[in-house]
C-alpha cells in the first residue's frame, strides 16, 4: 500500500514571517519533518506543497531522495484557506488513487521523529481504524466558564500519579486514505484511532514565544539523540587559511606568497585514508601552494576559488557525485564564509581561534588547537 506524506507550507505568516524556512537550531523549520520522513521506510513519497518561490528554492537544494515539490494555488494559500483545501487540490490535480495512504504532516511540529511516523503508520495498517490522529496526554485540570470542573472532582483532588489526564490533539500529523479524504472533505473520518506521542511534542510553532520553547526542546529531545547516533562520516573536508594554516600571510624577498602548514595534520589525512574515508580541501582562494599541498596530502577532492552558490553548493555537488548526504560529511572551518556549510554538515568543527560567529553555531565542536597548530588532526582523531 503506497504512502504519501503531505506537508503544506505557505510563504505568508503574520506572526513569524517565512516561519516555515526560518532556521530552527540551524536548520530551516520544514526540513526537520522532511528529514524525519526521509528516514521512515513506511513513507514512499514526501510532497511539499507551497506557494513560495523561496521555500521551493530552499527545499529543492537539499537533495532529498523522496521529496516532490507541488505548487499550490494562491487561492488555497491565503490566510482564510483551510488545510483541507490544499489537500483536496493536490489529490484532485494529481489524480491519486483511492487506496493510497495519505498522511498530513504539519511543519509547525518539528519534534516529530522518524519513529513516531513509523509507529503510527504501523498502527494504522495493522488496525481497523479509518484514520489516525496524534495526541499527547495532558495532566492539567480543566474548568467550564460557569465554574464547574470538567475532568476531575475538586472535592477529591487526585494525585498526579493517580490521574489519567486527558488526550490533547498536538497537531503533529494525521493519517487517512485518499478515499476517506475525498468522501468526507476532511483529514479525519470514520473510526478514529489515537497515536499517543511524548508530552514534549505538545507545543506547535504559532507565535514567537513558541520558537524559544521549541528550540530548547529540540536541543534536549532531538539534537541530543542525534549527537549520540550520528550517521557515519564518508567525506572529510577542511578549509585552508586559518584552519590548515595559521591564517598568516608570509612573503619571500621575491614577493612570493608563502603558507605554513602543520605536518601532524598531514598524518591525520593518512589515517582517514586507511579507514576508507574520502578527503578534500575546499577554499575560496585559488593558489598553486594549496594545489601542491593537496597533492602532498593525496586528497580525493580539491575545490578552489569562488564557486556559484558558495561552499555549500560545491559540497552538495560532491555529495551527489558520491551518492551520500550532507549528514555523512565532516567539515572544519574558521570564518564567516564557512558558516553555511558548517551549519549543514553532519559533523562540524572549528579551530580554537575561529571567529565568534562560527563558534556560536549549534553543536559545533571547538578544537583545543588553533589554526595551523594541529586542529585538523585533533578533529580527525575525534572522528576516528
Amino acid at each position: 500500500m503506497r504512502t504519501i506524506a503531505f506537508i503544506p507550507v505557505r510563504g505568508g505568516s503574520k506572526s513569524i514571517p517565512l516561519k516555515n524556512i526560518k532556521p530552527l537550531c540551524g536548520k530551516p523549520l520544514v526540513c526537520w519533518n522532511i528529514e524525519a520522513l526521509e528516514g521512515c521506510s513506511e513513507v514512499d513519497e514526501i510532497v511539499v506543497a507551497t506557494d513560495s518561490d523561496k521555500i521551493w528554492e530552499i527545499v529543492s537544494k537539499q537533495n532529498y531522495k523522496k521529496v516532490t515539490l507541488y505548487r499550490r494555488s494562491d487561492e488555497n494559500a491565503c490566510d482564510t484557506a483551510s488545510t483541507e483545501s490544499v489537500m483536496l487540490e493536490y489529490i484532485n490535480n494529481v489524480k491519486l488513487s483511492n487506496d493510497i495512504v495519505f498522511m498530513l504532516v504539519q511543519a509547525t511540529s518539528p519534534l516529530t521523529k522518524t519513529i513516531h511516523f513509523a509507529e503510527a503508520l504501523q498502527l494504522y495498517k495493522n488496525s481497523n481504524y479509518d484514520s489516525i490522529i496524534t495526541c499527547v496526554r495532558n495532566y492539567r485540570f480543566f474548568w467550564n466558564e460557569d465554574g464547574t470542573s470538567i475532568n476531575y472532582d475538586y472535592m477529591n483532588r487526585p494525585r498526579r500519579q493517580d490521574f489519567k489526564g486527558m488526550l490533547m490533539e498536538n497537531g503533529a500529523f494525521y493519517i487517512n486514505t485518499v478515499k476517506g479524504i475525498l468522501n468526507n472533505g476532511n483529514r479525519l473520518c470514520g473510526r478514529i484511532g489515537i497515536y499517543e506521542m511524548p508530552g514534549y511534542t505538545a507545543t506547535e510553532i504559532d507565535e514567537p514565544d513558541d520558537w524559544i520553547i521549541l528550540e530548547n526542546l529540540m536541543r534536549k529531545h532531538v539534537l541530543g539523540e542525534q549527537t549520540a547516533t550520528k550517521q557515519p562520516i564518508k567525506l572529510f573536508l577542511t578549509d585552508v587559511d586559518g584552519t590548515l594554516t595559521d591564517g598568516g600571510m608570509y612573503y619571500s624577498e621575491d614577493g612570493n606568497e608563502l603558507k605554513k602548514f602543520n605536518t601532524r595534520d598531514g598524518m591525520g589525512f593518512q589515517l582517514l585514508r586507511e579507514r576508507g574515508i574520502k578527503t578534500g580541501i575546499i577554499t575560496s582562494e585559488s593558489t598553486h601552494i594549496v594545489e601542491k599541498r593537496a597533492e602532498k596530502l593525496k586528497v580525493d577532492y580539491l575545490r578552489q576559488g569562488k564557486c556559484n552558490g558558495g561552499k555549500l553548493t560545491a559540497v552538495r555537488e560532491l555529495c551527489e557525485e558520491m551518492g551520500i548526504t550532507l549528514q555523512n560529511v565532516a567539515y572544519i572551518g574558521d570564518d564567516i564564509n564557512c558558516i553555511e556549510l558548517l551549519s549543514s554538515v553532519g559533523f562540524a568543527a572549528c579551530p580554537a581561534d575561529a571567529c565568534k560567529n562560527v563558534k556560536s553555531i549549534l553543536n559545533i565542536c571547538v578544537m583545543n588547537y588553533k589554526g595551523g597548530e594541529g586542529c585538523v588532526r585533533e578533529f580527525i582523531e575525534r572522528i576516528l
